[in-house]
């Protein structure tokens, strides 16, 4: 059996999830509201407060279909409840960014500005402290969206491997190259 499909999903307090007959999983929230058309063949059971995903046969496509349901509905019940933040940093001199609504604007270095319009799920805020990196941070319930949203904003600039400059995620390492003198 799958480890990671075997594994109960826990329903928490204030979390509503609802399975329709044609196998659509809809999960309402404090924070919002989301919905995953599952497989026909994978069984989902609700028992009190954990939903269990099954599997019909050991089929190599249910093996592989089983643990991806499974976590693709554990992280619509996280968002809903919990939520999910993903921070980027902008690292180089004279870049800057500036959140207005849901209209992300950022200057990295081209001749003219990036402007890019955020989902109305995505809500964004943008922190500029002196002698600090400017830092963007992005909060929505839904995993998958906020997580597309920030590989294209940094898909803009991304990390060049010589100074660091460019668009990184918070924490992330990068490898660094030695420049023009470690060839002596």
């Amino acid at each position: 059996m799958s480890r990671i499909g075997k594994l109960p999903i826990e329903i928490p307090q204030g979390v509503k999830v609802n399975i329709t007959k044609d196998n659509l999983v809809e999960v309402k929230g404090p924070l919002g509201e989301l919905s995953q058309k599952v497989d026909p063949d994978i069984i989902l059971e609700i028992n009190e407060n954990e939903l269990i995903v099954k599997r019909p046969t050991e089929q190599k496509r249910h093996k592989s279909i089983h643990g991806l349901y499974r976590s693709l509905i554990n992280n619509m019940v996280i968002g809903v409840s919990k939520g999910y933040e993903i921070k980027q940093e902008i690292v180089g001199v004279g870049y800057r960014a500036t959140v207005t609504g849901q209209l992300l604007e950022l200057a990295v270095g081209y001749s003219h500005a990036i402007y890019l319009e955020l989902p109305p799920e995505i809500k964004a805020e943008a922190v500029t402290d002196r002698r600090a990196n400017p830092i963007i941070t992005l909060k929505s319930y839904d995993k998958q969206l906020i997580g597309q949203v920030a590989a294209k904003i940094r898909s803009f600039r991304k990390p060049e491997p010589y100074k660091g400059k460019g668009i990184k995620f918070v924490g992330e390492q990068l490898r660094r190259k030695a420049g023009k003198a470690a060839g002596m």
